[in-house]
């Protein structure tokens, strides 16, 4: 039995390696950004609305807490 036997295998399906700029490897930093790595334009705006609603609810119970603790 020799060192080669006991190595793992580390290919993908069609043998290209991870690191190798496969389809399925991360995108390199500066390089373009491909739709589908981007989330929807709905569900980004979605997130900004509920993130900017939140924070006013948040904003509003302060008011109140720092409003009822002021008597």
């Amino acid at each position: 039995m020799t060192d080669s036997d006991n190595t793992l295998d580390h290919t993908t399906t069609g043998g290209a390696t991870a690191g190798d700029g496969s389809a399925h490897a991360a995108a390199p930093r500066g390089g373009p950004v491909r739709e589908e790595d981007r989330a929807p334009m709905g569900l980004t705006i979605r997130v900004f609305i509920y993130l900017v609603g939140v924070h006013f609810i948040a904003a509003f119970l302060f008011l109140l807490f720092y409003l009822a603790g002021a008597k």
